[in-house]
C-alpha cells in the first residue's frame, strides 16, 4: 500500500519539482490508502491558495484511494507514536495509518527523514 503524505499531494497538484516522484504512488489508485487528515491538509491550503473550487477538485481526486478515517483506535496509536518519535499530530496519524496498512509513506516533510517504510525526497525548489 502507498501512502502520501500531505507535502506529496499538494507538491504533485502544484507540479513542483519533485511531482513526478508522487505520480508514481498516486497513479496506482487500487494500492492507494489516504489518511483523511490529508484530505484536511491539503484542502486547506489549495483553498487558501487556488479557492474552493481547485481544492473540491484536488479532494475528488484524493478520494479516489481508499480514505481511512481516525478512529479511537487509530488516535490512540497514533498519539503513542507521536510520544515516541515526537511527530506533531497530523503527521503521527499518517505514519500510524502507513504502519498499520503495511505501507510506504512517500513524502518530502523532513519529519519522516531515515524512518523506516519512509520514502524521503528532500524539496527542490524551483529553477
Amino acid at each position: 500500500m502507498n501512502i502520501v503524505d500531505s507535502s506529496g499531494w499538494l507538491e504533485f497538484f502544484a507540479d513542483g519539482p519533485n511531482a513526478g516522484d508522487f505520480a508514481v504512488p498516486l497513479a496506482d489508485k487500487s494500492a492507494l490508502v489516504v489518511p483523511s487528515i490529508t484530505i484536511y491538509e491539503v484542502f486547506k491550503v489549495v483553498c487558501r491558495q487556488r479557492g474552493e473550487d481547485a481544492a473540491l477538485q484536488a479532494a475528488a481526486l484524493m478520494q479516489q484511494g481508499r480514505v481511512v478515517e481516525l478512529s479511537p483506535s487509530l488516535a490512540m496509536i497514533a498519539a503513542k507514536t507521536s510520544l515516541e518519535l515526537a511527530l506533531p499530530m497530523a503527521d503521527s496519524i499518517i505514519l500510524a495509518t502507513t504502519r498499520l496498512h503495511n505501507g510506504v509513506l512517500w513524502t518530502q516533510d523532513e519529519h519522516f527523514s531515515g524512518l523506516s517504510g519512509v520514502q524521503y525526497y528532500p524539496k527542490r525548489q524551483r529553477e
